[in-house]
Parts: C-alpha cells; sequence; structure tokens
C-alpha cells in the first residue's frame, strides 16, 4: 500500500486555499449586502413598475399615520382591505384613489 499524499491539482497549500476561498466569500457577502440596500425601495416590487399590494405597516408610513387611522379608514369605506391567506392588504389603486380625492 502506498500513503503518499494525493497530488495537488493546483498550486496552493491546502490551509492558503481555504483561506483565500474564505475571504472571496465575505467579499461577495458584503458586496451583495451593499448593493441589496442601495437599490431596495420598500415600495417597488422586481419587475413591476408599481407595487400591487401594501400591508398596514407600509400603508402606515406611506400616509405617515397611526393603524387607528387606517381601521377608522376602512370601517368608513375610504379604504377596502384585502385578506390573502389572513394577512391583510391594500390595492395600489385604492390607494391611488385616495390620494386624489385627498388632493
Amino acid at each position: 500500500m502506498n500513503k503518499e499524499p494525493f497530488p495537488m491539482l493546483f498550486p496552493y497549500e491546502p490551509e492558503a486555499f481555504w483561506e483565500m476561498l474564505r475571504q472571496i466569500v465575505r467579499e461577495e457577502v458584503l458586496t451583495s449586502q451593499s448593493r441589496s440596500q442601495a437599490t431596495h425601495n420598500p415600495y417597488q416590487t422586481h419587475g413591476l413598475t408599481e407595487k400591487p399590494l401594501y400591508t398596514m405597516d407600509e400603508l402606515a408610513a406611506l400616509f405617515q399615520i397611526s393603524k387607528p387611522t387606517i381601521y377608522d379608514w376602512t370601517r368608513h369605506g375610504k379604504l377596502k382591505p384585502v385578506k390573502i391567506r389572513g394577512r391583510v392588504y391594500f390595492l395600489h389603486r385604492d390607494i391611488q384613489e385616495l390620494l386624489q380625492k385627498t388632493s
């Protein structure tokens, strides 16, 4: 039985290779995070010109109002909530109509 180590197919020591690989992964993760933070807009959905559904929190942030105000608006018919799998959303077109009525 021959107990010689396997031949290396690339010119790096194993520890140097793994350290170089770790550094490459770190750089990729950091650039990916910085790219996503720079281009992230919570009111846009990738591939669409407008966000079709808004959550309660997004709507409150958009109008700078509290959730109880949104509840009042839905109770008085200003906004119509859409329930999908137990979650409440608001349609973009309904929000646009509300914006046109208030301006």
